[in-house]
């Protein structure tokens, strides 16, 4: 099961992106209370996160197009310095009392971008640091890393927030960023084919929109977590600590976050030792479960009902993420595997800056309990949509052989081998 890490280049992406989770985990917090501590409005809160969510969106196809085309390294280490900058601008705004809500909001945008960069290279990376056999044990493994780091952020976010102030939490969350740079710099895997360079940008989308159509399991799940996403956004990331400072307190929704994370870790463990065919069937019904939490803030805001959502959603998750991980891998070309993840970003995460844009002035039109309902309802309607195709409910995981089989070796990125005898090797045949 932990064959994966004795692969260096496995060893240093899991490393960046464990560092880089602990600062997202630490961020939401803290950004969501300096907004509610500067305006006290929730409808200020969504404009902010909601306009970091569009500008990902917006820039996450030409992430992708870049990924496939530079280093994934170089991509990788540029991003985590750029997003250093970002969140440490914003830490010394709302640590000198100079900080207003279109300021946060521009830096926002930036960080989006950013995001927009970094999140196709490390998802696509993954596949060219093991040999194809070890997948989806170095999926479930980076799964349990990075869900092991929320929990400290989750704790570490709330922390700071009740005691020293959000400031405090967002430099936390840009000294990450820098850590994560740092780990990045170490990863040697393979680049990108030199042809692709001598392509337009616009052929090279084509191209990755062709392998994302052309799989009606792909396209069919995109447009599930499209709906599935916004609801959670707005109710989860809007909503909740709006809620949570009513009732459970600053820190207690801390707590609650990093209970999700701990079931994460939980479901990562349970990811590594699953073994079935249709793994992807499993990871989208486990999705019913991501409704718990908006029922609970809606019709029991207390710390037992909320932590144990929250938790059984972290279980739940993570079959999901390593499923998808798994199947992605295994049938896109690894050539095209970055391009493929940034459609699959661009579509499930699309709507999410209206869920969290409308989520405020539809709270105070109908009230929050009632605006939670009808986001639960919504995620439930998404996974029913997505079990109906009978591509999702029917698409088997390639067998190790098989897999082992259909892998290309490339050369390392300017690297040395991880091993005298077996080297990381890319698949030839991802929320």
């Amino acid at each position: 099961m932990l064959a994966p890490l004795r692969y260096g280049a496995f060893r240093y992406l899991a490393a960046g992106r464990m560092v880089n989770m602990l600062g997202n985990g630490v961020a939401p917090i803290a950004l969501a209370f300096a907004v509610l501590d500067l305006t006290g409005s929730v409808r200020d809160l969504g404009l902010v996160v909601g306009a970091r969510s569009l500008a990902t969106v917006l820039f996450v196809l030409f992430g992708g197009v870049v990924a496939d085309r530079l280093p994934r390294r170089l991509v990788l280490v540029g991003s985590n310095v750029l997003g250093t900058l970002t969140q440490a601008a914003v830490a010394a705004l709302v640590l000198t009392g100079t900080a207003t809500v279109p300021l946060i909001l521009a830096l926002g945008v930036a960080n989006g971008m950013v995001s927009a960069l970094a999140q196709p290279a490390s998802a696509a990376a993954t596949p060219q640091t093991v040999p194809s056999e070890l997948i989806q044990q170095a999926n479930a493994i980076i799964r349990l890393g990075i869900n092991a780091s929320m929990i400290g952020g989750a704790a570490l976010g709330g922390l700071l927030v009740a005691t020293v102030g959000p400031g405090w939490g967002l430099a936390v969350d840009a000294l990450t960023f820098a850590i994560a740079a740092a780990a990045f710099a170490g990863l040697r895997i393979a680049a990108p084919p030199v042809t692709s360079t001598r392509r337009s940008v616009v052929a090279d989308l084509r191209e990755g929109w062709t392998e994302f159509t052309g799989r009606t399991w792909v396209w069919v799940v995109v447009l599930g977590f499209m709906l599935l996403n916004a609801a959670l956004a707005g109710g989860v990331n809007v909503l909740g600590p709006a809620v949570a400072d009513e009732t459970i307190g600053r820190s207690a929704w801390g707590v609650v976050l990093a209970a999700e994370a701990a079931g994460m870790v939980v479901g990562g463990l349970i990811a590594l030792r699953i073994r079935v065919r249709r793994l992807l069937l499993l990871g989208v019904a486990c999705m019913f479960a991501e409704s718990f939490l908006l029922l609970g803030l809606a019709l029991a805001p207390t710390m037992i009902v909320l932590v144990a959502a929250s938790a059984t959603v972290g279980i739940a998750v993570e079959q999901y993420a390593v499923a998808w991980d798994t199947s992605i891998a295994q049938h896109i070309p690894a050539d095209r595997l970055a391009r493929v993840y940034s459609y699959d970003m661009l579509g499930s995460w699309v709507a999410i800056p209206l869920g969290q844009v409308s989520v405020g002035p539809l709270s105070a039109a109908i009230g929050t309990r009632d605006t939670l309902l009808i986001l639960a309802a919504l995620v439930l309607l998404a996974v029913l949509g997505m079990l109906a195709s009978r591509d999702v409910r029917q698409l088997q995981v390639v067998a190790p052989a098989r897999a082992a089989d259909a892998a290309q070796p490339e050369p390392a990125d300017g690297g040395p081998s991880d091993s005298p005898t077996t080297k990381p090797t890319e698949p030839a045949a991802r929320a």
